[in-house]
C-alpha cells in the first residue's frame, strides 16, 4: 500500500462515523471523509458481534487484502473506515473485493 497510512486514533475514527459519507454493503460498511493530505488514511474494525479474536483477525486481514487490491480504484485525499459484518468473516477475498467496488460507486458517483 504505497499512498496510504493507518488511522490509528480513537478521534480519527470518531471523525470518519460522524462527518463522513457511508455505505452498508451485506459484507462491509465505508465510511469516507476527506482529509487534507495527499494519501489516504485506512482504518479496520470488527466488533465482538463478529466473533472470538481468530474470526475478527480473519475478517481484518481479507479487508486488508482486498483494499490492498483495488487501492488503485479508491480516490487520493480520503480517510476510509472499514468495518466488518457478520458476512465477512464467511466470505473470500472477491466476495470483499465486489463490496468495496460496490460502495466506492454509491460514495463517489461519477
Amino acid at each position: 500500500m504505497h499512498n496510504t497510512t493507518s488511522l490509528k486514533l480513537n478521534k480519527e475514527f470518531r471523525r470518519a462515523y460522524y462527518r463522513g459519507k457511508s455505505c452498508a454493503t451485506p459484507v462491509v460498511v465505508v465510511y469516507a471523509v476527506k482529509n487534507r493530505l495527499r494519501k489516504n488514511q485506512v482504518g479496520l474494525t470488527a466488533t465482538k458481534k463478529i466473533g472470538k479474536a481468530v474470526q475478527r483477525n480473519r475478517a481484518r486481514r481479507i479487508i486488508k487484502e482486498a483494499y490492498r487490491l483495488i487501492e488503485n480504484e479508491f480516490p487520493i485525499g480520503w480517510d476510509f473506515v472499514f468495518v466488518a459484518r457478520t458476512k465477512t468473516v464467511y466470505s473470500n477475498t472477491n466476495d470483499v473485493i465486489l463490496a468495496m467496488r460496490t460502495a466506492l460507486k454509491k460514495l463517489f458517483p461519477r
